[in-house]
Order: C-alpha cells, then sequence, then structure tokens
C-alpha cells in the first residue's frame, strides 16, 4: 500500500542562491575575505534539522544556544547537559506547537529563560537600516546570532512562516545567508537581504502581528551556575501560580508572627513535586575520565559553584530555613547524591558523608582527591524563597518583623556572584509568568 510523501522541494532561483551552487560558494569566499562569516563556523557546527515539520522555531533556538556555549542547567540524555527542541517547552506544550508551530514572542520568551542575551525587535519596531546593522554585527562576531522569522511565499517557497538562523552576510551583494532548519525541504541558500525584510516585513495570522527578528549572546557570565527553574514537568504552571499568587496572600491573611512561622505558612502547603520545579546543577565524571586532569574551565566552574554555595549557606535567611526544616523533622528525599556513570550510564558507587548538621551531602568519587559539598533540600529551599520578588512579603501585618524579612531577602550585603545567581533565578519566574498570562507576544523585552 503506497502512502503520499515528499522529498525535497526545488530551490526557486532567483530569488535565493543555493548556498553549495558555483555561485553560492563564490558568495560565501567573497564575504569570507570580508570578514562577514565569522559567527557562520560556530553555527555550522551545530546546524542540525528540525525534527518535527512544525519545530523550525525550537531547532534555531537550541542551534543558537548550543552554538554559544550555553549551559542550560538541565540534563538533555544520560548525564549530558545540551539544547534540544524537547527541553524548550516552557512558553507553549510541545505538542501543540508540533501542531501549530510557535511564535515569534514564545520563541523570544524561551531564549530570555535559557539564559541568553536577547534583543529581539518585530519590523514594526525597527527599520531595514538598522537590521542590516545588526546582520553585519552578528556576521563579524562569533558571539552574536540572529533568528529571522519570516513568510516563505515572498521566496517564492512553498509554505508560510519559518524561523531560521541568518549565517552570515556578503555586504557588497546586500545579501545574506539563510541556514534553513528545514534541510529536508530547502538547503542553505543566499537571499538578497532586502528581500528578507520584506518577508519578515509580514503577519503573523496566528498572533495579529508582524514577524521580526532576534540577537542571541552570550551573557558575560553562565546564567544560572547552581540552580535552575525547569518547566520539564507540566505541573510547573501551578508551582509558579503558587509562588507568585497564593505565597502572598497566605502570609497576608493568615497570622505570622515570626520568620519560623512565614516558612511554616510557604512550605505546609507547597506542592509536593515542587523539587520538579527548582533543580540544581551537579558536574559528574565518566569512568573513563577518572583519571584525567580536569581543564582550566571545569576546574574554574566547580570552584564557583563551591563558593557560591557557600554563599548560600552563610545567608541569615538560610539559617533560618535550616532551623525550621529540622525543627519540623524534614528528611532531604531529593536525590542530591553524585554518580559517577560508566559507559552505559549506569551509577556507581562513590563515597558518601554528610559535612555538618545541615546535612549538605559531601561526595568523594573514585579517583577523586578533593571533597566536594553539593547542595540539599536546605539551601534549595533558600534559594527558592530568595528568587520571589521583593513584593511578595509586603502583605505581612507585623512591622518589625516585615523589615525583618526584607533584610534577610535583600540583595544589598549579598556577595556579586550570589546577586547574580539570584537574580537569574527571578528573571526566570518572571518569564515563566509571562508565559503563563500569555503575554509573550506583548513583551519582547528582557524582564526587569
Amino acid at each position: 500500500m503506497s502512502t503520499a510523501s515528499l522529498y525535497r522541494r526545488f530551490l526557486p532561483s532567483p530569488p535565493a542562491i543555493d548556498f553549495a551552487s558555483v555561485e553560492g560558494k563564490k558568495i560565501f569566499n567573497e564575504a569570507l575575505q570580508k570578514g562577514t562569516m565569522e559567527g557562520f563556523f560556530r553555527l555550522i557546527s551545530y546546524f542540525q534539522t528540525q525534527s518535527e515539520p512544525a519545530y523550525c522555531g525550537l531547532a534555531s533556538l537550541s542551534m543558537v544556544l548550543n552554538s554559544l556555549s550555553i549551559d542550560p542547567g538541565r540534563k538533555w540524555k544520560g548525564p549530558w547537559r545540551w539544547f534540544d527542541e524537547s527541553m524548550l517547552e516552557c512558553c507553549e506544550p510541545l505538542e501543540i506547537v508540533k501542531d501549530k508551530g510557535i511564535t515569534f514572542g514564545k520563541v523570544v520568551c524561551l531564549a530570555h529563560s535559557s539564559g541568553a542575551k536577547v534583543q529581539a525587535f518585530r519590523t514594526t519596531q525597527s527599520t531595514i537600516d538598522d537590521f542590516r546593522k545588526y546582520v553585519l554585527k552578528c556576521s563579524t562576531s562569533d558571539n552574536c546570532h540572529m533568528i529571522s522569522t519570516y513568510h516563505r511565499g515572498v521566496f517564492k517557497q512553498t509554505g508560510t512562516g519559518h524561523f531560521s538562523p541568518i549565517g552570515g552576510y556578503n555586504a557588497e551583494r546586500d545579501m545574506a545567508l539563510i541556514l534553513d532548519v528545514a534541510r529536508f525541504k530547502y538547503p542553505p541558500h543566499w537571499i538578497p537581504l532586502k528581500l528578507l525584510w520584506d518577508a519578515m516585513d509580514s503577519i503573523d495570522e496566528s498572533t495579529g502581528r508582524h514577524r521580526g527578528f532576534m540577537l542571541i549572546s552570550r551573557p558575560h557570565r553562565e546564567p544560572g551556575l547552581l540552580y535552575t527553574l525547569s518547566c520539564k514537568d507540566e505541573s510547573w504552571t501551578s508551582i509558579a501560580k503558587y509562588l507568585k499568587e497564593d505565597v502572598p496572600l497566605l502570609v497576608g491573611s493568615q497570622h505570622v508572627d515570626s520568620i519560623e512561622r512565614i516558612l511554616d505558612v510557604v512550605f505546609k502547603s507547597l506542592p509536593s513535586n515542587f523539587n520538579q520545579f527548582i533543580r540544581w546543577m551537579a558536574e559528574i565524571r565518566r569512568t573513563e575520565d577518572i583519571n584525567q586532569n580536569l581543564s582550566s574551565e571545569e576546574e574554574s566552574r566547580l570552584d564557583l559553584k563551591q563558593e557560591l554555595l557557600k554563599q548560600v549557606q552563610d545567608t541569615e535567611l538560610f539559617k533560618h530555613v535550616d532551623k525550621f526544616l529540622f525543627s519540623v523533622g524534614y528528611k532531604d528525599n531529593q536525590s542530591y547524591v553524585l554518580a559517577k556513570t560508566g559507559s552505559q550510564g549506569s551509577e556507581t558507587e562513590s563515597d558518601e558523608s554528610c559535612c555538618s548538621a545541615t546535612c549538605v551531602k559531601c561526595i568523594k568519587g573514585v579517583g577523586e582527591d578533593k571533597v566536594k559539598a553539593y547542595p540539599s533540600g536546605n539551601d534549595v529551599f533558600t534559594a527558592l524563597l530568595l528568587a520571589l520578588p521583593p513584593q511578595t512579603w509586603s502583605g505581612i501585618k507585623d512591622q518589625l518583623l516585615l523589615q525583618e524579612m526584607k533584610q534577610l531577602i535583600s540583595m544589598v550585603s549579598f556577595p556579586t556572584l550570589l546577586q547574580q545567581e539570584v537574580l537569574h533565578l527571578r528573571r526566570q519566574l518572571q518569564l515563566l509568568k509571562r508565559c503563563q498570562e500569555n503575554k509573550e507576544d506583548e513583551d519582547l523585552s528582557a524582564p526587569a
């Protein structure tokens, strides 16, 4: 029995010029000589084909994030942290994206929440001259990449709205290289920049808004060194609602006369699966790597994580949380044991001890000289509380207690490293709220 199917599409030329054609290679060499293909090499190293016909936005974003070496802070498969389309679902469930695609605003929101530095513009918020300057800027740097969303029909191609990264620019010919992630359909191709602008300057019928482009670059430091919020579990919306809406009401409506009472009010109603919402990022080493020295980058990352964990545990809020959890007999049931994985991904044993009364896990793997401390529930709870907006506690009626709480969460006295970590979590929480309220297409900017 036969089934209807397609094998690629013929690339309409003009207006496009196949990247691998004789003319396409000539355009590439001209741009390379002029220094406007700097971003191309990192992008091409991580070039991927979208895994679903409607995953162009997710494929473009994961490709760009990986090319910028941004740590997702979440596991992809096995022990590996890596951006994949399947991990980009905070702003829209994957089943919906698979069926209907994704809007420009939601891809922008995903880029923000993944920790990248993002500048996004609809064509109504920019000009073709500005767009050309941005294309030139990213084409001469390997720390800035652009994603464009456009209507294929303007290029005489089949289909409607589409996302793809811009891989380079030939200034003399004023042509941009489209690294089309739908490689099963069209190959990478050069397109006149004016035509690309016209294709972006179209209305997305699903939102009634113009399409556009975004510049994505790596932040000055990793967005989150130790903690990250995750929406992998479908219950994240209810957890985010509890933290952003219910907690302020609870502390304002109930009689609270001490910090411990505040903690009791917050934690007794905390959803049981909240530990799927805030995660800590551990580093593990594979069996075959045990005898190899850590690179300077790995050593630096581990040292920063150790320092950050110490800074969390040095806060006055951590001391209150630790005391409260001990008083209610809390047992850390989260999986905070550092596993050393073998070639098949199986866990092997490591020496584990409890470093202090706070039961922060210390694990010493086979062949390791240094004992590393890793987070436990106490400091994860602390990080979660610090991530909440300061106005969360404004409903506390006892003014002295309110001032004490404000003092505990104030970042003024925090070391810079801890300030940055808390701000990252707050931005993530704010973005998740934006997603929850379906306001991604209204506001493309990063949270304040």
